[in-house]
């Protein structure tokens, strides 16, 4: 499994934290630290088994109100970086 930490920028949330198989290719886990507890808390169970890449393109881009970005973009930012240290420790 590859765990990874990101800091979320422009959002309420304040920590990201992804696990991901040993590929990168399917997200083992989520959690959100701060934020919209409901909203991220169904993010978590929504993405969990399913596939990296289906996940970062249904959700990269969704803006929260005016902002440019949204927890649910940040996390698309946060499977990147977890899939990148996957493919770095093939």
């Amino acid at each position: 499994m590859i765990e990874n930490d990101y800091t979320p920028h422009g959002v309420c949330s304040r920590n990201i934290h992804v696990v991901l198989s040993d590929d990168g290719s399917t997200i083992e886990d989520v959690n959100f630290l701060g934020g919209c507890a409901g909203n991220l808390l169904a993010i978590e169970k929504l993405v969990k088994g399913m596939p990296t890449d289906k996940v970062i393109g249904l959700l990269e881009g969704n803006q929260c109100g005016p902002r440019p970005t949204s927890c649910a973009d940040q996390l698309t930012k946060a499977l990147r970086q977890a899939k990148e240290l996957a493919q770095a420790n093939a």
